[in-house]
Formats: C-alpha cells, structure tokens, sequence
C-alpha cells in the first residue's frame, strides 16, 4: 500500500471513529467473535456484500450508507453483549440473527426491539444511539459540527443539540440528556 493509500485508510478509519465510535474492522470483529460468525455470515445478516464488508473493515470504505445496516449492526451488538452476559443461549442468538437478518430496518427512532428498560420504556442510551445513527446517515460529524457552527448564533439550543448527539460520543451524550431532565 502506498503512502496515499495508507493516508485515506487512516482518515476512513477516523471518520468510522466519529460515526460509530470505533473503527469498524474492530466492530465487526468483535460481532465475529462474540457470535461466533464468519465474514461471509456477517455480511449476510447485515445485508452486505462480503466485498463490502471486506472494504469497511479494512478502512478502504469510510461508511454504512445504508441506516437500516446501521440498525442491524445495533442490534447485533446488543445481541453480543446478551450472549456475553448469559442472558441469550447461542440457539436463541441464532435465532435472533435471522430476525434481525430479516429486518428490513424503517425508521431508526421506531425500532425499540429489545431495547426497552423493565417499565418497557427505551433505555436512554438506546434513544441516543438511535439520534446518533440517523444524523450521521445523512451527514459526517464534520459537517454537522459546521451546520452546528452556522446555527450557534440564532439557534443556540440546537446547535449544542448537533454537537452533542450529532457528533459526540454516546456516553457524553447520555451524560448530557440525563443532566437536562433535572
């Protein structure tokens, strides 16, 4: 690989940083891992070519443009960490992995499929990452700090919005909403 090459690798890897919180190659081995999955498996639950798949995780692809891929690749973590803690037997993740195979996605604000606290209410870090997925959909963290930056003026409520939850990290943006309901 050239020094070009290396160059825009680093910077998708970045950007896949800002968007979903780390790379992506580390995402989905993690989801490989803890699944017990291959490659081609993967990419076939999300919806993905294996090619695809391959160019994300090396970092020749910067992002999912797909949101209902984002979803999936949501709902296959909550999965992981539900057969991490023992609360999901393998044959129900199976199971589960077809469902979520077979999801066709929709609005990202409406799926709150085991995502709910015991009251049934979405947890609040399942509505944050769900805001975070459909702004960076449509716009990469530097673009929406810019859209932020031209509201700030007039709109200084949204802008912190944007900033927050647009291009922030999950965890400062749970902190965030949590210090405004008080």
């Amino acid at each position: 690989m050239d020094a070009a090459q290396q160059e825009a690798t680093a910077r998708a890897r970045e950007l896949q940083r800002n968007w979903y919180g780390e790379p992506l190659g580390a995402l989905f081995r993690k989801l490989i891992d803890d699944l017990g999955l291959n490659q081609a498996r993967l990419a076939g639950v999300l919806g993905l070519s294996a090619p695809m798949l391959s160019q994300l995780m090396s970092g020749q692809r910067a992002k999912i443009g797909n949101p209902a891929v984002v979803q999936r690749v949501q709902l296959l973590q909550e999965l992981a960490s539900q057969v991490a803690d023992g609360s999901v037997s393998a044959a129900e993740a199976t199971e589960r992995m077809e469902e979520i195979k077979r999801s066709q996605g929709g609005s990202v604000l409406n799926n709150t499929t085991q995502t709910t606290s015991s009251s049934g209410a979405p947890t609040v870090k399942r509505v944050v990452r769900e805001i975070q997925s459909l702004l960076r959909s449509v716009a990469a963290a530097g673009d929406i700090i810019d859209a932020a930056d031209t509201l700030a003026p007039t709109h200084p409520e949204l802008a912190e919005f944007l900033r927050v939850y647009g291009a922030g990290r999950t965890s400062d943006a749970v902190t965030h909403y949590q210090s405004h309901q008080s």
